[in-house]
């Protein structure tokens, strides 16, 4: 079977976040090759050591790739629209051009089941494989439809799975960063709404409840499903559990259901002897 290739992009502070992570796709994943593309502008050698080992160790080679802001240098840059937002959606350009397909995830998931079927999943002409969070109505993505003017469901930008070699003839930077300029005032959460907005009709739908799991959701789901999906459900099902909004399970305080699994890959993490606490 060939290799799956990830992607991150991520700054200093969620380091941490992501070696929990990486404990879960290897536990998930014990005879998968798998290697790791981490897009980055401004982590330290040192900071990194501990994740190099622990790939290391997991037997997954970790490639960083330190962004040279010259890159970014007709691209609007803010507090509200920091260079690294652009990361993920301009990653056909600053992936190596060997690699023709990646499959990205936020830091702040983990992955407790085979990602293998999302890995060779049919895109069918699109740029990018994504799942929407609609919970029990149509309603956000009604709202969300009005907002950014488009007809497509509106597409989480947690996991997605993409199409380098097709990014790289149909994504161009310059045209991503006019429309951030000509749409500031609308674009709430940046890069997700500029996803939408541009490429959401080039986007193939993901089954949320498998490839993009609302953590704080148990009950929609719950309620959604029948009953089906219930905690034996999601364990077995489920393959990427995504800890969305303000509140993080790393963070003190953390209610929702999941959190308890979360700490659980914490300690395995901690047992490796690599992870650097937050």
């Amino acid at each position: 079977m060939d290799t799956i290739k990830l992607l991150v992009c991520l700054d200093e502070h969620y380091l941490p976040p992501l070696q929990v992570l990486l404990t879960s796709l290897h536990i998930s994943h014990p005879d998968e090759k798998m290697e790791l593309y981490l897009i980055h502008s401004r982590i330290s050698d040192q900071a990194l050591e501990p994740v190099k080992k622990q790939c290391l160790s997991f037997g997954c080679p970790i490639y960083p790739i330190q962004i040279d802001s010259g890159f970014f240098r007709e691209a609007p840059i803010t507090r509200q629209y920091p260079q690294e937002m652009y990361y993920r959606l301009l990653a056909p350009h600053l992936l190596p051009r060997e690699v023709s397909r990646v499959i990205y995830l936020d830091p702040d998931t983990l992955v407790i089941n085979s990602i293998r079927p999302l890995w060779e999943t049919d895109l069918h002409g699109c740029l990018f494989a994504a799942a929407s969070h609609t919970g029990t109505t149509e309603l956000i993505n009604s709202i969300n439809q009005v907002r950014l003017g488009t007809e497509n469901k509106y597409f989480n930008s947690g996991v997605l799975l993409m199409d380098l070699e097709k990014g790289r003839r149909k994504i161009i930077p310059e045209e991503l960063f006019q429309y951030t300029r000509d749409h500031s005032k609308e674009l709430l959460l940046p890069d997700q709404d500029i996803l939408n907005a541009m490429y959401g009709s080039q986007t193939l739908e993901l089954e949320d409840i498998i490839w993009n799991y609302d953590a704080r959701n148990y009950t929609t789901y719950l309620l959604r499903s029948g009953g089906v999906s219930d905690i034996d459900w999601v364990t077995r099902h489920t393959a990427i559990l995504h800890f969305c909004g303000k509140s993080k399970p790393w963070q003190p305080g953390y209610l929702h259901r999941f959190g308890i699994l979360y700490k659980h890959y914490m300690q395995l993490t901690r047992k490796t002897g690599y992870y650097q606490e937050g």
